[in-house]
C-alpha cells in the first residue's frame, strides 16, 4: 500500500510509524481480520503479534501441542486464552490434555485469564500445572468431568493472584478444602458455581471471611427445587452461626434453583447485602415479600432485578411474591434501570400469578426502567401496553411468550418516546399489522422476531438497523428447557 508523501514521493507500509499501525490494528476487532492484516506487510506482521493479547482455541486445531508452542512463540505478550471442545468429535483430533497443558504453562508466562471448557481429557494432575501462570488473575473451568476438588486445590493455593473463579458444571467437583482456603488466605472478588452436582447451598458458607472482598456472587442448582429438603441438625446449626458474615462488597448477586425455606443456607444474603447493583433471583423457594421488602430497603442502588418465578404453596397455590415486593421496589430504588420478570408453570385461566397488572404498571411508571423484559406474564395485556408506551426512559423491551397482548397493544407503542430495540417471542396473538405500526413510528436500532407464528419475514425486513428472525419450532419446548435449566446452560451442556 502506497500513498503520498510531497511532490511525487511516497512511502510504504513499512514506513509508517509503529504507533499508527499499532491503531489501526486496535481497530480490527474479528481474528480473521487479524490474521489477515498480519499479511499484509512484515512490520503488520511483527506490530499485530505483539499486540496481540488473547486467542481462542477449539475443535480442528490439532495436534494441539504443536499448534501451542507455534502460537506462544509469535504471540509473546498473551494474557487471555479460551480452549473450548463444545461439539467435539473424534474426527477433529486430540483435544488439549495434560501434556499439552503442560508445555502451555511453560510457554505463555504472562497470562492472567484462563478458560478451560469441555476438556474430557484433564485430570487433577494437569490443573497442578496451572500454578505455573504466575499472574493468573481469572480462571473459568466448565464441564471438565475428571477434575475433583483435590486439582482444585493446588490451584487455590498456588494461584495467589486469583481473584475470579468459575465453576460450571464440573461434576466431580466438592466444596472442602479449596473453598475454605481462599475464604482465609485467598483475594477472590467472583465466584461463579454453577450446575456443579456435588455443591449444594450450603457450602458456600465455609467461605468464612472471603465474603468481606466478594463483589460477584453466583449460585446455581441443576434442577428446580420440588420443596425444601430437611439435612438434619448439624446443617441448620452450621448455616444459623454463620449469619453474621459480613458481605457488604457484593454488588452482583444470582441466585438460581434452590430453597431458602426455614432460613437455611443462602437465604442470609438477602438480608446482610448493602452494596448490591444487581439482583437475579431464577426460582427460589421460600423467597417471600417481607424478604423483598427488607433487600429493598437495605440496596436503594439497585440498578438491575430479574426474577423468575414458579407458583408454590403460600397461603394459597401461587407465586411468593406480590405487588407488595413491587412497591417496595418503586419506592426505595430510584435507581432501578433493568426489570425483568418470568413465569414458568402459571396456568392463564388460575390466579397462581401474585402480580398483578397495576403493579406491574406502578413499579415502570415510577423508576427509571429503561430495559423490560415480561416473560409468560399473562396478567399483562393490552391495557398494560398502553401504560407502557407513556415510559419516559424505556429502551429496550422483550415480550416472551405474553399470549394477553394484541395488535392493539402493540399499536400503543408507536408512540413510546424512547423505545429503540424490541424482541418478540413466542407471542401468538401478534401479526404483522401490529408489528408494522411500531416499526413505522419509530426509529428501531434492533427488532428481533423469534417464533411468532403470524408475523413473516417480509412484514420486518428493512424495520430496523438490525433484524433477527426465526421462525423454526419448537418453540415452546426450547423455552421451557431454558427455564427449568437456565439459558446458558441449556445451551451448551451435553444431556
Amino acid at each position: 500500500m502506497r500513498s503520498p508523501k510531497h511532490r511525487g514521493c511516497a512511502i510504504s507500509m513499512e514506513d509508517l510509524p509503529e504507533a499508527l499501525l499499532g491503531e489501526i490494528i486496535k481497530r480490527l476487532s474479528t481474528t480473521s481480520d487479524l490474521n489477515f492484516i498480519s499479511l499484509v506487510s512484515k512490520r503488520l506482521y511483527t506490530v499485530e503479534a505483539e499486540q496481540r493479547h488473547a486467542i481462542y482455541v477449539g475443535c480442528g486445531v490439532s495436534p494441539v501441542t504443536v499448534a501451542l508452542e507455534s502460537l506462544c512463540s509469535r504471540f509473546q505478550n498473551l494474557c487471555k486464552v479460551e480452549f473450548n471442545y463444545s461439539g467435539w468429535t473424534p474426527n477433529d483430533g486430540m483435544q488439549l490434555d495434560n501434556q499439552g497443558l503442560h508445555v502451555f504453562s511453560s510457554c505463555c508466562p504472562s497470562l492472567t485469564d484462563l478458560a478451560l471448557s469441555f476438556c474430557s481429557y484433564i485430570d487433577d494432575s494437569g490443573l497442578g500445572f496451572l500454578v505455573s501462570f504466575k499472574k493468573l488473575i481469572s480462571l473459568r473451568l466448565k464441564a471438565l468431568p475428571k477434575i475433583t476438588s483435590a486439582g482444585l486445590l493446588s490451584v487455590v493455593v498456588g494461584c495467589k493472584s486469583l481473584s475470579a473463579l468459575w465453576l460450571l458444571s464440573c461434576k466431580n467437583v466438592e466444596t472442602v478444602e479449596w473453598l475454605e482456603f481462599l475464604g482465609k488466605n485467598g483475594s477472590l472478588e467472583e465466584l461463579v458455581v454453577q450446575n456443579c452436582m456435588k455443591i449444594d447451598q450450603f457450602d458456600p458458607l465455609t467461605f468464612g471471611s472471603g465474603w468481606m472482598k466478594l463483589q460477584k456472587f453466583e449460585f446455581q442448582n441443576w434442577y428446580l427445587p420440588d420443596k425444601f429438603e430437611f439435612r438434619g441438625h448439624s446443617d441448620v446449626a452450621r448455616s444459623q452461626s454463620t449469619y453474621d458474615l459480613c458481605c457488604d462488597r457484593l454488588k452482583d448477586l444470582t441466585l438460581a434453583r434452590i430453597s431458602m425455606e426455614a432460613e437455611t443456607g443462602l437465604c442470609y444474603l438477602l438480608k446482610k447485602c448493602k452494596a448490591l447493583e444487581n439482583l437475579s433471583l431464577y426460582y427460589v423457594l421460600g423467597v417471600h415479600d417481607n424478604d423483598m421488602i427488607k433487600l429493598a430497603h437495605n440496596c436503594r442502588n439497585l440498578r438491575s432485578i430479574s426474577l423468575m418465578l414458579t407458583p408454590q404453596r403460600c397461603e394459597v397455590y401461587r407465586t411468593s411474591l406480590t405487588d407488595g415486593s413491587l412497591k417496595a421496589l418503586a419506592v426505595s430504588c430510584p435507581m432501578l434501570q433493568s426489570f425483568e420478570l418470568t413465569f414458568f408453570g402459571c396456568e392463564p385461566d388460575y390466579p397462581e400469578i401474585g402480580f398483578t397488572q397495576e403493579g406491574l404498571v406502578m413499579l415502570i411508571q415510577t423508576c427509571p426502567i429503561r430495559h423490560l423484559v415480561l416473560g409468560g406474564a399473562d396478567i399483562f395485556d393490552d391495557e398494560g401496553m398502553k401504560a407502557l408506551s407513556c415510559a419516559q426512559f424505556l429502551e429496550s423491551l422483550k415480550l416472551v411468550k405474553c399470549i394477553a397482548i394484541t395488535d392493539a397493544g402493540m399499536h400503543h407503542l408507536a408512540s413510546s418516546p424512547s423505545l429503540i430495540n424490541l424482541t418478540l417471542e413466542l407471542c401468538d396473538g401478534l401479526t404483522d399489522d401490529g408489528v408494522a405500526k411500531v416499526v413505522h413510528a419509530r426509529k428501531l436500532e434492533s427488532l428481533t422476531i423469534e417464533k411468532c407464528p403470524r408475523i413473516s419475514l417480509k412484514a420486518v425486513q428493512g424495520a430496523a438497523k438490525t433484524v433477527h428472525y426465526t421462525d423454526d419450532c419448537p418453540g415452546f419446548k426450547e423455552w421451557v428447557d431454558r427455564c427449568v435449566y437456565g439459558p446458558e446452560v441449556y445451551d451448551h451442556i451435553d444431556f
